[in-house]
C-alpha cells in the first residue's frame, strides 16, 4: 500500500467547513491540500448505505480525475433512539430549497427534525448519541484505505453556539458541558470523531 508524503493531495468535499478542519489536521505534515472544489471536480452521487461505501465512491472519484491521492470524509449524526438516524443520511436530512435558485442545507431544521422525532418518543427518551466518521484514502491506481472515528455525546435542545458546523450546535460531547458549537476550533479538532479517525489515518502514514 503506497503511503502519503509532503505533496499534494485533493480533499475531495465541497464543504467550506469540513475542508477548513481537515486542512488544519493535516498542516502539521507538510500536505499540501486541494479541494475537490477549486479543482472544478464533480460530486459523485453519494449511493452507499455505510459512511465506508460513501467515503470511498468520494475518493475514489477524485483520485481518478484527479490523478492525484485524495482524501474523502462521510460522517454524520447517529442517535440511538433513532435506531442510527439520521446516520448516512445526515446531510439529506437538511435538505431544503433555502436558497435562491436551487436547493441548499438548512441545518436549523435539520436539528429540529431530529428534536421532533425524539419529542414523539416522549420525555424520557434517551438522548445518547456520537459523530462517525470515516476517511477514505485512495491512489489513482485504484488502491485505498479507511480510518474510522467516533466521538460520543448526548443532544440537547435548543442549539446553542456559532461556531462549527451542521448538528455541532446540539451536540454536547462526553466530560463536557458546552456543544461543539460553543468550543474553540482547537477544542474540537482535538476531541472530535474527525479528530479520531485522523489520529489513525496519522500513525498509519506517517509514522
Amino acid at each position: 500500500m503506497p503511503r502519503l508524503s509532503t505533496g499534494k493531495l485533493v480533499i475531495a468535499t465541497h464543504n467550506a467547513g469540513k475542508l477548513k478542519e481537515i486542512q488544519a489536521l493535516l498542516a502539521p505534515y507538510g500536505v499540501e491540500c486541494l479541494s475537490a472544489g477549486a479543482l472544478g471536480l464533480p460530486e459523485p452521487a453519494e449511493t452507499g448505505t455505510t459512511f465506508i461505501e460513501n467515503a470511498l465512491i468520494k475518493a475514489q472519484a477524485a483520485a481518478q480525475v484527479a490523478q492525484l491521492p485524495a482524501l474523502a470524509d462521510d460522517s454524520g449524526l447517529c442517535v440511538e433512539a433513532l435506531g442510527g438516524a439520521p446516520g448516512v443520511y445526515t446531510a439529506d436530512w437538511a435538505e431544503a430549497d433555502v436558497f435562491e435558485g436551487g436547493p441548499g442545507r438548512d441545518w436549523y431544521m435539520a436539528m429540529g427534525k431530529v428534536e421532533g422525532k425524539l419529542a414523539e418518543l416522549g420525555p424520557d427518551t434517551p438522548r445518547d448519541c456520537h459523530f462517525a466518521c470515516v476517511l477514505a484514502l485512495a491512489w489513482p491506481n485504484g488502491q485505498h484505505t479507511v480510518y474510522e472515528g467516533r466521538a460520543p455525546g448526548t443532544l440537547t435542545w435548543p442549539p446553542r453556539g456559532k461556531l462549527g458546523f451542521g448538528y455541532d450546535p446540539v451536540f454536547i460531547p462526553v466530560g463536557d458541558t458546552r456543544t461543539f458549537a460553543e468550543l474553540d476550533p482547537a477544542e474540537k479538532h482535538a476531541i472530535s470523531h474527525r479528530a479520531d479517525a485522523f489520529a489513525k489515518l496519522v500513525a498509519d502514514q506517517f509514522s
